[in-house]
Formats: C-alpha cells, structure tokens, sequence
C-alpha cells in the first residue's frame, strides 16, 4: 500500500473528503497492524462552518486544526469517547474531515461503525492528537487499485445546533456499505 502524501491532504476539503472514501487507515502498535477501509466520512469547512469546532476560534482543544494539513485532530466527546478528523487545506484555515465509519480489514475485531466506535476499535486516543499522518505507525494509505465508488451525500450527523450548515450534504459514504454507521 502507497501511504499519502501531504498533498492529498492539502486540498480542499469535501475533494479530500470524497477521496478519502476507500482509503485504508492504518495504525501500528507493538508489532501489530490493525487496517480498516474507510467508508463514512464527514468534512468540516472551517471557522465558517457553524458545525467545525473551529467555527469559535482558536483553543487549546482544536489548536491541531489550524495546523498543518495531514494531522490526526483527536479529540474527546461527552466526556468519554474519542474522534479523529483528519486536517486539511493550509495552515491556519481550521478545516478537517471527521472518520465515521471504517470497514474492518486487518486486526480490527470491535465495532467501528461510528466516530467513537471507530476510535476504540482502532485504538485511536488523545496520544494521537496532532500525529503527522505521514508517521510509520498511523497513516492513511491507497491500494493502488483503480476502482470506481458510487459516493453518497447526506447531511452531517449530532449538529443540530449549527442552523443551516446541519442540513448541508457534507456527510459522505460509501453506496451499499455494510459498515456505515447510518445510512
């Protein structure tokens, strides 16, 4: 498998969003590699985006945001389970595409259909916040396989509060995936 380069991530983010579908996130811990196929996704656009953590400016929480792209953003919800977004655009735009749903391929026993669920089957936590995705031992990576995915939108999931960026289409998976977390 090719691991991705800074450039993928350095583009815009529903482009990055969409490729990421199909991708294989990849972690390795004492010698062992867990793999699972990316089939859910959602992008966050950046401090507009009423949605993004980002969108009430700069904090220690989402600092890895507005860093460089092609970072892990891990970050802890209710107090209890973790997410990862993945950073994207340049440095200083705070945007990123949350993981939601992984196809298990390697290792990946548990649930992961579902950003926590995703996070605890793939032993993603608060360590991992701000990895470069470029690492040895977490990286994102393509088969090398040129396969044609039927991509479908939706609305993001849990955003209520943000008004009219809830019902934007910036909820993305996989057409006849087994793993979503929702359909």
């Amino acid at each position: 498998m090719q691991k991705l380069k800074r450039e993928f991530y350095d583009r815009e983010t529903i482009t990055v969003a969409k490729d990421l579908l199909g991708k294989y996130l990849i972690r390795s811990k004492n010698g062992r590699q867990k793999i699972g196929r990316i089939v859910e996704v959602e992008a966050y656009l950046g401090p507009h985006d009423l949605a993004a953590h980002s969108a009430r400016g700069r904090t220690a929480r989402n600092e890895v945001m507005f860093g460089p792209p092609g970072r892990a953003y891990v970050y802890m919800i209710y107090g209890m389970h973790y997410c990862m977004n993945v950073v994207t655009e340049r440095e200083g735009h705070a945007s990123a595409v949350l993981l939601r749903a992984l196809e298990p391929v390697k290792n990946v026993a548990a649930n992961s259909r579902g950003p926590a669920l995703l996070c605890r089957a793939m032993g993603i936590d608060k360590r991992l916040n701000g990895c470069d995705l470029e690492s040895a031992r977490f990286f994102i990576a393509a088969d090398g396989k040129r396969e044609t995915i039927d991509i479908v939108a939706r609305p993001r999931i849990g955003v209520d509060y943000a008004g009219v960026w809830a019902r934007r289409l910036l909820r993305f998976y996989i057409k006849g995936s087994a793993y979503v977390s929702r359909k």
